[in-house]
């Protein structure tokens, strides 16, 4: 692919867009951004506060440590630490640096302001409206569309900012529908590696080093070291390497990692298994970084057709796209790459999210699994084939599938998880 291609230049940018740094459950740290700059905008601690949030986003932040919190867990948690501590320069690192102090007065916030949550009438979007109140002034701030796409800002009932979202639902990011796989496998091949090591090399860096903390110290239901306990065969070690990264992360530890379609879990799982396959077979850091940046690109565009939330897990998507990017890393052509992804979703999809918590990291490993399952058939000519179940004639066609299922298929599956955990 030719750099003047258009398409090279979107998928970049779509790297660029994606591969951010997050600390923390990315749906309390949206909460706690919200939260830090209506803060800001009022200009007070304020006396009482108002949350509005979709279906997605309360499922997601139920259940999930809070960093920097003391192990605290919920939307009200996530609200008051934006508030207290919350720095709203940096994203989706908003409460990356907390004090002692802070922490003391995120619990007495806690105890002395009136915070009341309304649940908003949409599941799936990913859509938080965060009021502050102190006397007669108000600030208000909404976040739609992915993590930090601030669309509307208001203060005293005056709008200051409003992107115009419910009109175009502009999320301010590149188009995704120039991604398909045989593209993607091109860019993969040419692009400027020099391009490519700044967006990657912190995935890998950052990623690893949450993954090695999960394994070695105790966070969550320790899925990750436990999996590393049945042996030291690479298939093991790809699954617990990526499982030990969203044990660390769904329990509060305080070290940053690099998303993916607005998860840390898929920026974590896109990455760690090949990692961990490029370790153990002495793959030079360039193919390395290729294999990273495919994988990273087959989960997005899994995701195009989903949506940034869903009852589809998108740790299945993330997982089927690592299996895509070892068969990469080993040199496997684009037909074999293909049918990895088509073989791994064939027997992953159905996988469904439930929350942000724990377990994560066991439907991690479980998809990662797959992942590596599909690769292992497909480089051996087995394969799935279209109109088995909703595996379609091509990948494209089985990625539309997936598409339909998570984002049209699974809205009342969302509904009854959500009712289920509120109850």
């Amino acid at each position: 692919m030719d750099k003047s291609d258009c398409c090279y230049q979107s998928y970049l940018a779509i790297l660029k867009e994606e591969l951010v740094p997050a600390m923390g459950c990315t749906e309390p740290i949206c909460l706690a951004y919200a939260a830090a700059k209506a803060r800001e905008v009022l200009g007070a601690l304020p006396k009482r506060v108002e949350i509005k949030a979709s279906g997605n986003i309360i499922k997601n932040v139920k259940s999930v440590i809070v960093p920097n919190t003391k192990g605290m867990k919920g939307l009200k948690a996530s609200v008051a630490a934006g508030i207290v501590a919350g720095n709203p320069d940096k994203a989706l690192e908003v409460i990356a640096e907390v004090t002692p102090d802070q922490k003391k007065a995120i619990s007495k916030f806690l105890e002395d302001t009136l915070m009341t949550i309304i649940p908003l009438n949409v599941i799936a979007q990913l859509d938080v409206t965060v009021t502050l109140y102190d006397g007669d002034q108000s600030a208000s701030v909404r976040i739609a569309g992915h993590h930090t796409n601030i669309v509307k800002i208001e203060k005293n009932d005056q709008v200051l900012f409003d992107s115009g979202y419910e009109t175009n639902a502009n999320t301010k990011l590149t188009d995704r529908k120039c991604l398909c796989m045989k593209k993607i496998y091109d860019f993969a091949n040419t692009v400027d590696i020099e391009e490519l090591k700044p967006i990657i090399g912190s995935q890998i860096e950052c990623n690893k080093a949450i993954a090695m903390e999960g394994l070695k110290n105790n966070w969550g239901a320790n899925i990750g070291s436990t999996i590393l306990s049945f042996g030291n065969d690479i298939r093991i070690k790809a699954r617990a390497w990526a499982a030990a990264g969203s044990d660390a992360r769904m329990s509060g530890c305080e070290m940053p990692v690099i998303i993916n379609s607005g998860s840390g879990n898929q920026g974590m799982t896109v990455s760690l298994p090949i990692l961990a396959y490029a370790e153990e077979y002495h793959i030079d850091e360039e193919r390395t970084i290729r294999a990273i940046a495919l994988s990273n690109l087959v989960a997005i565009h899994q995701k195009t057709g989903i949506g940034r939330l869903s009852a589809y897990c998108g740790a299945v998507s993330a997982g089927c796209a690592s299996g895509c990017g070892i068969a990469y890393l080993m040199g496997e052509s684009l037909n074999v790459i293909d049918h990895t992804l088509e073989n791994a979703l064939g027997i992953a999809a159905g996988i469904v999210c439930d929350g942000a918590k724990p377990s994560c990291a066991g439907k991690i490993a479980v998809s990662v699994e797959s992942g590596i399952l599909g690769y292992e058939m497909a480089k051996k000519g087995n394969e799935l084939l279209g109109g088995d179940g909703i595996v379609g004639n091509d990948v494209e066609e089985t990625i539309d599938h997936i598409g339909r299922l998570g984002r049209l298929g699974m809205k009342e599956t969302d509904v009854e998880i959500l009712k289920i955990m509120v109850e």
